[in-house]
């Protein structure tokens, strides 16, 4: 029996399909589940990072939600005739183990969640980016530590830096990467240079208590490596140094015409939000730098989960008393609690759905 694609989650995941097809010809599980509000940007970094037993444990919604939006995903794609391909989900850790989507590891469904769909109009560099998407490895990552720790294969007192695997901390010696030295983050010709010609390299990470995510601080390289790439950078510095300058230029009219866009994708999801309104959100949402929502890639590409979490931040701090709770000293989970109903009024006012658990 063929899922129903009229319920409510069907006509979601339908939205959400669309959404991501549009934007590259190709669509994933997870694309779904991130414009659903079901998981998080921190649920995905935990996940990819090996730090957890499976990706279903960190959905914001139920085993039995989790695989009928998978089956409705299935249904919608087979319908538009698109073809499927398995996408390769591997931790980001030194053994490169596969990661698992379901709690039992039940290989069909296993096999069910990793199915990428691509359209049968996609261009062909959409199809050769989708490729790479679905089969680029993930880097290396290596997390800041916040405090005292100790190596689980050791012993010792842990250092600065440490890597997770299996979710416990491990010493760069001990993971043999301890011979790469560290390049800050800033430069991005230099440390796209210095990757490229390390045969071993990992991105350094660390954790932002107050945005709640991971923030990139630099890149482990080879010191070879590091010194081949400076002198590439030294030899074309003029040139790049003017490249900036017009890129500064074409960056400042981009972020006006992109939350012009943004601002339009709110009226058409929410055609109740005034139009004033409606721009202010955008404009606030992708300010440059900002860290905010909108500067996301899922942002950038006007992903519906993306201009969804917008619009309730910008009604969770100006409709309700959201801020005056905190100020009271009210906890964040149960502030949000208070004030989600008069969200879902808004919401409901403005032509959108209600909140999700964790939005």
């Amino acid at each position: 029996m063929q899922p129903d694609l009229e319920t409510k989650l069907g006509r979601r995941v339908a939205a959400a399909a669309t959404g991501a097809v549009a934007r590259r010809g190709a669509v994933s599980v997870l694309d779904a589940f991130t414009s659903l509000g079901w998981v998080t940007d921190k649920a995905l970094d935990t996940w990819r990072q090996g730090r957890a037993d499976s990706l279903g444990a960190l959905v914001q919604a139920p085993a039995a939600r989790q695989r009928e939006a998978v089956e409705l995903l299935r249904a919608w794609a087979e319908r538009q005739r698109m073809t499927r391909e398995e996408g390769e989900y591997l931790a980001a850790s030194r053994e490169r183990r596969d990661l698992r989507f379901t709690a039992d590891g039940d290989p069909r469904w296993e096999e069910a969640f990793r199915a990428h769909w691509t359209s049968p109009d996609a261009t062909g560099a959409q199809r050769k980016r989708e490729e790479k998407r679905r089969t680029k490895a993930p880097d290396l990552v290596v997390l800041e530590s916040a405090g005292p720790w100790e190596c689980a294969s050791c012993g010792e007192p842990g250092t600065d830096l440490q890597c997770r695997e299996d979710d416990a901390p491990h010493c760069l010696s001990c993971t043999d990467m301890d011979h790469l030295v560290f390049l800050p983050a800033g430069d991005a010709a230099l440390t796209r240079r210095a990757k490229k010609e390390s045969g071993l390299s990992a991105v350094v990470m660390r954790w932002v208590p107050s945005r709640r995510k991971h923030r990139r601080t630099g890149l482990l390289v080879e010191e070879s490596a590091l010194e081949r790439a400076e002198a590439l950078c030294l030899a074309d510095e003029d040139v790049r140094e003017r490249r900036r300058e017009r890129d500064a230029v074409r960056r400042a009219a981009q972020d006006v015409e992109f939350q012009g866009r943004f601002a339009e994708e709110i009226a058409l999801r929410f055609p109740g939000c005034p139009d004033g309104r409606a721009l202010r959100i955008a404009e606030h949402a992708g300010t440059r730098g900002s860290g905010r929502v909108g500067r996301s890639a899922a942002g950038r590409a006007l992903d519906p989960g993306a201009v969804r979490r917008a619009v309730v931040a910008s009604i969770r701090h100006e409709d309700t008393d959201y801020d005056e709770l905190l100020m009271a000293g009210v906890p964040r989970e149960e502030a949000r609690s208070r004030i989600a109903d008069r969200i879902d009024r808004v919401l409901a006012a403005w032509g959108g759905e209600g909140v999700p658990p964790g939005a």
